[in-house]
C-alpha cells in the first residue's frame, strides 16, 4: 500500500521536470566554471527544502580551458579541447595526420612507428556498451607510441566535435566531427593551438541524510558536473532531477523503514570520478559500513530501455530483476563509468541506472557533444526513468538488515578496477 503511494506521490510531482528545465538553462557546467557553480547553487536550494544540506568539498586536479584551434588547408577545423588535455605551449604546431581507426591496441601495433611525431585520429566510441574501449586506454597507447597529439573523432554526421577527459594524458588532446576529421585527412597535416591552466581544485558536493528507524542507509547519488558544449541534459541532468524528485516522494516514508535515505550529489565526476572517491575515502568508518545499498542515477534518459549496471553484485542483479521485471536490462560485469564504481570499490552493493546501454543509434550517442540537450529527449522518459528509479529505491529501502546484507554475497572484488582511475592530490 505505501509503496503504491510512494510511487503515485513520485508520478505527480510537478518539479520533475521543472528541475530538469532549470538545470539544463543553466549550461553545460564544465567542473569549475560558472554554470557549474550556478547549478550547484539551484540544486541546494532544492534539496535544502528537504532538510539540512551538508556541503562537501573535495580536491581534484583540475584545469581551465583556453583557446583550442584546429586549421588544415587553410580553414577552420570545428574542435574542442578534452578536458584536462595538455597544451602546446601557447604556439602553433604542425603535424602529419594519421588515422589510427578505433584507435585499439592492436592499431597502433599495426602501425609500427608511424604514430611517433604525429597527430593521430582516433575514433570515439558509443560511451556504454558492452564492447566499448575507453578513451582512457586509446590516449595512453597514443602516449606510449609516441604521437605528438591524439584527436578524438566523433564518428555521426551533423553533430560537430566530441570533449571528453584527458585521463592524465600529457599530450594535446582535441576531439572533432567526422566532417573536421575528412578535412584534415585530406589536407594531410594541420595545425594546432591548445592552451589551459592546471592545478588543484575543489569540487562541491551536496549531502542531505533523511534518518529511518535504524542506522543503514540506502545512498541515492547523482553527479551535477557535465561538459562545456550543449545542456548536459542527458548526462547528467536528467539524473540530479529525478534525484530530486525522488528525495520529496520518499521523505514521508521513511520512518516504517530501517534504512533512512542518503541524497549525493557529487561533483568532479567527468574527472575520472574523482569527486566521490575523495568524499568517501575522507568518511568514518562507521559511515561508510552503514551504507546498505547505492542507487546512482547517470543518463537516465536518452532511451526508453533502462539498464541497470550492477558491479559484480549478482544478489544485486536478482533483486532488481524481481522489481524491474524482464524489460530491464541487467549488465552484471563492474563499468567504471559513474560513481557507483566507487561505492562498489568499498564493497558496498551498486548499481548505475542508464538508458541506451548497447544502443548505439539512441540519442545516448549525443554525449560529451553540443548535442546532448532537452529537445533530444522524447516527451515522457524522464517521469519513466524516474518510475523505475523509484521501484528499485523503495525495493531497497524496504529490506531489513539481513536482506540488505545478504546484497554482497558472491560479490567481485572491485578494488583493482577502480585503481586504473586518476590520483587524487592530497586532500585537505
Amino acid at each position: 500500500m505505501s509503496r503504491d503511494a510512494f510511487l503515485a506521490r513520485l508520478g505527480a510531482d510537478p518539479d520533475l521536470r521543472a528541475d530538469w528545465d532549470a538545470i539544463c538553462g543553466i549550461g553545460g557546467r564544465l567542473q569549475g566554471s560558472e554554470s557549474c557553480e550556478r547549478a550547484f547553487d539551484l540544486v541546494a536550494e532544492r534539496l535544502g527544502q528537504l532538510g539540512p544540506v551538508e556541503v562537501a568539498r573535495t580536491r581534484y586536479m583540475g584545469w581551465t580551458p583556453g583557446e583550442a584551434r584546429i586549421e588544415a588547408g587553410g580553414e577552420a577545423i570545428p574542435c574542442l579541447p578534452l578536458n584536462g588535455a595538455a597544451g602546446t605551449g601557447g604556439e602553433w604546431r604542425d603535424w602529419e595526420i594519421l588515422d589510427l581507426s578505433r584507435g585499439l591496441p592492436e592499431d597502433f601495433r599495426r602501425a609500427g612507428d608511424a604514430p611517433r611525431g604525429r597527430a593521430v585520429l582516433l575514433r570515439h566510441e558509443f560511451p556504454f556498451g558492452t564492447d566499448t574501449v575507453h578513451r582512457r586506454v586509446k590516449l595512453r597507447v597514443a602516449e606510449e607510441a609516441g604521437a605528438a597529439a591524439a584527436i578524438m573523432v566523433q564518428p555521426l554526421p551533423g553533430i560537430g566535435p566530441v570533449t571528453g577527459g584527458a585521463n592524465d594524458c600529457p599530450l594535446p588532446g582535441f576531439g572533432v566531427g567526422v566532417e573536421g576529421a575528412r578535412a584534415m585527412l585530406a589536407a594531410g597535416r594541420a595545425r594546432f593551438l591548445q592552451s589551459g591552466t592546471h592545478g588543484i581544485a575543489t569540487a562541491r558536493h551536496l549531502i542531505l541524510d533523511l534518518p529511518g528507524r535504524g542506522p543503514g542507509r540506502v545512498v541515492l547519488s547523482a553527479h551535477l558536473d557535465g561538459h562545456a558544449p550543449g545542456e548536459s541534459a542527458m548526462d547528467n541532468a536528467s539524473g540530479v532531477a529525478a534525484l530530486l524528485a525522488l528525495g520529496r516522494a520518499a521523505r514521508p516514508f521513511l520512518s516504517a523503514f530501517e534504512h533512512g535515505l542518503t541524497l549525493c550529489i557529487f561533483g568532479a565526476e567527468e574527472w575520472s570520478l574523482s569527486g566521490s572517491r575523495a568524499w568517501l575515502a575522507g568518511l568514518a568508518r562507521d559511515r561508510v559500513a552503514a551504507m546498505g545499498a547505492n542507487l546512482n542515477l547517470d543518463t537516465v534518459v536518452g532511451s526508453a530501455r533502462l539498464t541497470a549496471l550492477t558491479s559484480g553484485f549478482p544478489a544485486l542483479s536478482q533483486a532488481v530483476r524481481q522489481v524491474a521485471g524482464p524489460e530491464m536490462g541487467i549488465h552484471e560485469t563492474l563499468m567504471v563509468n559513474s560513481d557507483h564504481a566507487n561505492f562498489a570499490a568499498l564493497g558496498i552493493p551498486s548499481l548505475r541506472l542508464i538508458a541506451g546501454f548497447n544502443e548505439p543509434d539512441s540519442p545516448v550517442a549525443r554525449l560529451l557533444t553540443a548535442g546532448d540537450r532537452r529537445d533530444a529527449v522524447p516527451q515522457g522518459q524522464l517521469e519513466a526513468a524516474a518510475k523505475v528509479a523509484g521501484a528499485i529505491l523503495w525495493a531497497l529501502l524496504e529490506r531489513d538488515a539481513a536482506a540488505m546484507a545478504a546484497l554482497r554475497e558472491g560479490a567481485a572484488d572491485a578494488r583493482a578496477a577502480v585503481r586504473i582511475l586518476s590520483p587524487l592530490p592530497p586532500q585537505e
